[in-house]
């Protein structure tokens, strides 16, 4: 069972943990790199080899989450969290200011939604749907609060001043991540291997199936949102918009992604995961097409930001709630947590690609390659619905 109180617990962890890590490098990347005379891919490099930490540390995390429960392992990611906005607000060397993003990659695969969806997994089983969605609501204003928020510190105290700052704000979270119950789910235990009936055989080969393309959807996914967050603020900035006017627009999308979320949760709840995917995925390929124009349109730049942050805030719920349908929840985090790796490693080149293609090409390139891994996320999820139909037929 799952409380109002855990729900706003989590809810609230979301909200800061996700704006004081992953979203750190959208606001203070370029100000770190005309500081210390780095190069953007460089700077932008430390917040690569965050997610590829997250992904080597991703199966452990899920594995740990499903012996000991969620609670103590996200509240240790809100200790490293703030050891790693300390230790990045004193870098002075390429080699203290990536150390700090190895603890920050460590913090965020402890801390943000796949440890919570698995914590949440755990408690109740496949009634988890809900409450997932519903810590989702804050979660998805992450961006919307601290990307202006980080704007503003960093004028008076400057980007380390700031994000000692954060520092702080990721200590808050201690106490609602200790306050989560270490409950499980009550189930009966996996049984033994068995010899497979022909259907038991198919059901396991669709099943494998969709594991693979649930990996592709979520590696598409979270190159998209690994590029976007470090760079959409610069995307709309190289389109011609002013820089407050960027930062403005850019704080759409958090809104996007919550009103997204909570018509979720309003009229969504009768719709199959798999449908709600798709839905979701098919919005994606419009909203960039719509960025193309961001630049001579304010209202296209509105619509781009928007629209994306509706389109992902969805798809980071069926990124929790698809393995609810789709596999056992017993195992959920465990899972899970391998099914992620590639996407975390997708995620992690995802900014250094944007950079060079931007530095290259201009914002439109960076467009057109998010056009492109959006006609995957499309296709993928696509099949995907197929597949789940023919898994309930056997």
């Amino acid at each position: 069972m799952i409380t109002r109180r855990t729900v706003v617990f989590l809810g609230l962890s979301q909200l800061v943990c996700w704006g004081v890590s992953f979203y750190l490098i959208g606001v203070f990347g370029d100000l770190i790199a005309a500081d210390l005379g780095w190069s953007r891919p460089w700077v932008y490099g430390g917040y690569s080899v965050a997610l590829v930490t997250m992904g080597l540390a991703s199966p452990l995390v899920g594995r740990l989450i499903d012996r000991f429960g969620g609670g103590r392992i996200m509240a240790g990611g809100s200790i490293l969290c703030a050891i790693g906005c300390a230790g990045m607000a004193g870098a002075q060397t390429l080699g203290a200011y990536y150390a700090a993003w190895i603890c920050m990659g460590i913090a965020m695969r402890a801390t943000l939604y796949d440890a919570a969806f698995a914590t949440l997994a755990r408690m109740a089983g496949s009634a988890a749907r809900r409450p997932m969605s519903q810590i989702t609501l804050l979660g998805g204003l992450a961006s919307t609060c601290f990307w202006p928020v980080g704007h503003a510190l960093a004028g008076p105290l400057g980007w380390r001043g700031a994000l000692l700052v954060y520092a702080g704000f990721a200590l808050l979270t201690l106490p609602l991540h200790l306050a989560m119950p270490a409950g499980r789910h009550p189930g009966p235990e996996p049984l033994p291997p068995s010899p497979e009936p022909p259907a038991g055989t198919a059901r396991r080969r669709h099943r494998m199936t969709a594991a693979f393309l649930y990996a592709v959807i979520v590696a598409c996914t979270n190159g998209l949102n690994s590029g976007m967050s470090a760079h959409m603020i610069g995307v709309l900035t190289e389109l011609g918009l002013a820089a407050s006017a960027a930062v403005s627009i850019a704080a759409l999308r958090g809104i996007g992604q919550s009103s997204a979320r909570l018509a979720e949760i309003l009229f969504g709840g009768r719709l199959d995961p798999t449908t709600l995917n798709l839905m979701a995925a098919v919005v994606l390929p419009l909203c960039f097409t719509l960025g193309l124009a961001a630049g001579g349109y304010l209202a296209a730049a509105a619509a781009f930001a928007f629209l994306y942050g509706a389109g992902n805030g969805i798809l980071s719920i069926t990124r929790g709630t698809l393995p609810l349908v789709l596999f056992d929840h017993r195992t959920y985090g465990a899972f899970v947590g391998m099914l992620l790796v590639p996407s975390f490693m997708i995620a992690a080149a995802a900014p250094l690609a944007f950079a060079a293609i931007i530095d290259d090409i201009g914002a439109q390139g960076a467009l057109y390659l998010s056009i492109a891994l959006s006609t995957i996320i499309v296709a993928a999820s696509t099949t995907l619905k197929k597949i789940a139909r023919q898994i309930r037929e056997i």
